[in-house]
């Protein structure tokens, strides 16, 4: 029985679930259209999936500040309401045979402005429903997200059978009943005070008030350092190089893209199930942080060696099981940081660090992956983030912090 005190962090779960899972449907669909379908150059897929990100790098503080100003669940709301129209777009130019290139950048673009606005609300929403069980909540908001995005992988496979506009359709339909749970999610608004400033004077100072905040702290400025690189050589290159080998070197399909991100995401769910059964949970949580890291990079290394699409699959599960805790480390850290007025802005940060990244490495790998073959671009991208996560083992903190707080 649930008790009352966690009605509004099962509501939060729901709503983040639907987001996740529209996410995981994107990212199968996404990568299909433009690589198998309209059978795009690397250049232009990675031109592609910067289209997707770079909304993040240029919106995404400022989503946080208007998520501290006007409300988390009042912007993330709004937003995810109006993410439904281009969803819905993509699913008339599918019906209408009407998928071109250009539709898929306008897609793309839209939504990513979205999501910048999404994704810093409704985090700053989590210590609202955590009840000061940060770590514990973390991992069971993360939990839900991947075994939702797992759910996406199952239904964008279907894709080649059932055809990508029902696939749309459903992604669409999932993302109004998230939408839906956050307007009946029993949570307080949380604002700013109002000012004499005007609004957007308002927001550039609330913006240059979290980034300093952020900055003047050693371990939050680390971990941000952290995500950037992750984005740019693990994000960047994964959503390249790897349709890029399904296509190529497997000759695969959809299906075998839903496969190799379902296999991904099930690795992260058990790593997070078995933090989650963990007594007292992980407490130095720089160095857990690291580790996963660079572990991690030697795993997805392993995709360009040019091995057996059985290796490559097992790979990417380990890759997604060392995943399973740097992303919950990292966001761990940065709650538990954070002043509560500024979280919207902190965790906006936080998500800008790797979401931002990523068109940096999408447009720098597609461009490596068009003169040397995506198992190279692979072998480059993964080497790179294994030296930087030695550096900072070396000579940052992370290695030696260790959290005051405990599962409980």
């Amino acid at each position: 029985m649930i008790r009352k005190r966690d009605i509004p962090l099962a509501w939060y779960i729901v709503a983040t679930g639907t987001w996740f899972a529209s996410h995981g449907i994107e990212h199968v669909m996404f990568a299909w259209l433009v690589t198998m379908v309209l059978f795009e150059t690397p250049v232009r897929i990675g031109v592609a999936q910067m289209a997707l990100l770079i909304p993040a790098m240029l919106l995404m503080l400022i989503g946080g500040a208007v998520s501290d100003r006007v409300g988390g669940k009042k912007v993330a709301l709004t937003s995810q309401s109006l993410a439904v129209v281009p969803i819905l777009g993509l699913a008339f130019l599918l019906i209408f045979d009407r998928l071109s290139f250009e539709g898929m950048i306008a897609y793309a673009i839209t939504i990513g402005v979205l999501q910048a606005f999404v994704t810093p609300a409704r985090d700053s929403l989590l210590n609202a429903v955590a009840y000061g069980r940060v770590q514990r909540t973390v991992l069971n908001v993360t939990l839900m997200q991947f075994v939702a995005r797992i759910f996406g992988f199952a239904l964008a496979s279907s894709a080649d059978r059932l055809g990508g506009a029902f696939v749309i359709l459903m992604q669409a339909a999932i993302v109004a009943l998230g939408a839906y749970t956050l307007k009946i999610l029993p949570i307080r608004q949380t604002e700013s005070p109002s000012n004499e400033n005007k609004f957007l004077a308002g927001i550039v100072e609330l913006i240059r008030e979290g980034a300093q905040t952020v900055w003047e702290h050693r371990t939050m400025r680390n971990v941000v350092w952290q995500n950037i690189a992750m984005g740019i050589c693990f994000m960047g290159s994964y959503i390249v190089t790897i349709p890029l080998l399904i296509r190529e070197r497997y000759e695969g399909s959809a299906f075998d893209l839903a496969v190799v991100n379902l296999v991904n995401s099930t690795g992260l769910v058990i790593t997070i199930t078995i933090l989650l059964v963990m007594s007292r949970g992980i407490q130095r949580q720089g160095r857990a942080l690291l580790l996963a890291h660079g572990i991690g990079a030697l795993f997805l290394m392993i995709g360009g060696l040019g091995v057996d699409y059985w290796l490559f699959i097992i790979a990417v599960f380990f890759w997604g099981a060392c995943g399973g805790v740097a992303m919950s480390m990292s966001r761990t850290i940065m709650q538990e940081s954070a002043p509560e007025s500024q979280r919207g802005r902190v965790m906006g940060i936080f998500s800008l660090s790797f979401m931002g990244s990523g068109p940096i490495g999408a447009i720098l790998w597609g461009t490596t992956a068009q003169y040397f073959g995506p198992e190279i671009t692979l072998l480059i991208a993964n080497i790179s983030m294994f030296c930087i996560v030695a550096s900072f083992s070396l000579y940052s903190a992370l290695w030696r912090m260790k959290s005051e707080y405990a599962l409980n």
